[in-house]
Parts: C-alpha cells; sequence; structure tokens
C-alpha cells in the first residue's frame, strides 16, 4: 500500500469514527450527556500545609442535593476527583459531576457545567479527516497545496476568532481597572518534585498558597501560580491582592502583568493570520510559478 492508499484509508477510518460520535450524539448516548451534573457550595476549607503538595488542590468539603432522592449530600474532594480546586471559600458554588446511577463515582468541576452533547471528540476526529485530505491532495497533485490547504483555511479561522480575542483583551482590561484590592498573606508554598523517567532529571513545582479577606468578608485561600516575584522564598509575606467582586477566584497581584498577558494574546492571534495567509500565499505562488 502506498501513501495514497495510507491517505485514504486514514480518512475513511475516521470519518468513520466521527459519523459514529455524531450518530451517538444525535440518540443521546455520549458520555457526556449520560453524565449528572450539579451545583455544590463549599461549606469548609482545610488550609493547605506548608512544604506539602498541590496535587488535589485545595482540600475543601461540598454539599449538594441529591436529585433523585432530594437529601443532602456532603462529599470531599480528597484523591482524584476531576479539575482541582485552585481557589476556594466558603459558600463557593463549584460543580459535581457523575455517571448516570453511579454518584460515589463523582467528579469536581471549578464551576457548574452545562449540558454537553459529546460533540469533541467526532469533531476531532473529523478535524483528522481534513488533514488527511489535505496531504492526499498534496500526494495526488503536488505539495503547494498542502500549504493552501492549511495555511487559507487556518487563516480564516484565525481572523474569525479575532474580533473576540479583541473583545475579550478589552472586557479583561475593564475588569482589571475596576478590581477592589486588599491585603493577603502566603500562608503556604507547596512543592512537588517529579522525576523523567527518561533522562533521571529531576523538576520542582514550586506554588505558593494566599489568603486573603475581601471587603464583603469572603475569606479567600488560593494558589498564586503567576506574577509573584521568588514564590520558592515567599512563605509569610504579605501581598496586595486585586480582585472582582463578584467572583474572588479571579484575582491578580500584578494587574499590569496580566495587561501585558492580554495583549499578547491578541498578538499571537494577529500573528497567526499573518503566518497561516502567508503559508497559503506561496502555496500559490508555486502553483501558478
Amino acid at each position: 500500500m502506498g501513501w495514497a492508499g495510507f491517505l485514504a484509508l486514514w480518512c475513511a477510518l475516521w470519518a468513520v469514527v466521527a459519523l459514529i460520535g455524531f450518530g451517538m450524539s444525535l440518540a443521546g448516548v455520549t458520555k457526556a450527556q449520560r453524565t449528572v451534573r450539579l451545583a455544590g457550595r463549599v461549606e469548609r476549607v482545610r488550609e493547605p500545609r506548608h512544604g506539602g503538595s498541590r496535587m488535589g488542590g485545595i482540600s475543601v468539603v461540598v454539599a449538594y442535593t441529591d436529585p433523585v432522592t432530594g437529601q443532602a449530600v456532603t462529599v470531599t474532594n480528597d484523591g482524584e476527583r476531576g479539575e482541582m480546586i485552585t481557589e476556594a471559600w466558603e459558600g463557593r458554588e463549584v460543580g459535581i459531576n457523575h455517571p448516570r446511577g453511579r454518584p460515589h463515582a463523582y467528579r469536581f468541576t471549578n464551576r457548574p457545567e452545562e449540558p454537553s452533547r459529546g460533540l469533541g471528540r467526532p469533531s476531532f476526529a473529523l478535524f483528522l479527516v481534513y488533514v488527511g485530505l489535505v496531504v492526499l491532495s498534496a500526494v495526488h497533485w503536488a505539495w503547494p497545496w498542502a500549504l493552501i490547504g492549511f495555511g487559507g483555511p487556518l487563516a480564516l479561522f484565525a481572523a474569525a476568532h479575532l474580533p473576540a480575542t479583541i473583545r475579550a483583551r478589552n472586557d479583561h482590561a475593564a475588569k482589571l481597572a475596576a478590581m477592589e484590592h486588599t491585603e493577603g498573606r502566603v500562608v503556604a508554598v507547596l512543592r512537588d518534585v517529579s522525576v523523567d523517567q527518561d533522562d533521571g532529571h529531576t523538576y520542582t513545582t514550586i506554588t505558593p498558597v494566599v489568603s486573603f479577606t475581601t471587603h464583603e468578608g469572603t475569606a479567600v485561600t488560593a494558589h498564586c501560580t503567576s506574577h509573584l516575584p521568588d514564590p520558592a522564598g515567599a512563605y509569610g509575606r504579605e501581598v496586595t491582592v486585586h480582585y472582582t467582586r463578584a467572583d474572588p477566584a479571579d484575582f491578580t497581584v500584578d494587574r499590569a502583568a496580566e495587561r501585558r498577558s492580554q495583549n499578547q494574546d491578541v498578538t499571537f492571534n494577529v500573528l497567526t493570520i499573518a503566518v497561516m495567509a502567508a503559508t497559503g500565499v506561496v502555496g500559490v505562488l508555486f502553483l501558478v510559478g
């Protein structure tokens, strides 16, 4: 089997996967559609131990109402329980998901989630079909078709998302300007050590934990993973925390750095459009040249 046959088989297999996925979604039997999505509230927050591990996130006790029995259920996020809770306070609303009929297999999300149709995997399979078709066209006709096939559509895709990226940057800038500020303290520095199985190199991850109280009296404990100088030596340090009143999980210790980060997102989007468009143009020039 030559390259053309292999690519045709690739496209056919992933097309079948995509069709099966879309069919299951229409039938309402995907894993996402069989997941029960609930909203719980944090009842208790356990302060992390200085020098401990960040694995598992901030330990919390969460209560929710069982939709079947109507009874109150209390659970913890100890162990492997989905998304890490990295910002916590008493009364915070979080999401709890579990397979239908298996409430003991619950998983946490940082926010309650809307019902999903489970289209992520079949959509990715469809993208792989597209990749195969582009490469197949390059094999059959000429390699510049690969440049056109990838550069043109990706440039259009990035251009379509540019206005949303700019709006997000502007909204975030307005949110930063409206943030409240309060004094906080680094109450723990967590340390995790991992070893690369290939070369034996040791990696250390440092995660400071900051505690602050909002002007509304909400006591927040949160991982502070960015914009904090010398995180390894931050234990006990007093810091100024800027937070959003409606959602204290949206906080920063350096508003200027946050603004620069948003500007970088817009710059990256613009550069992606330019590079992809240039790739497509180069492909056209090779074909007509």
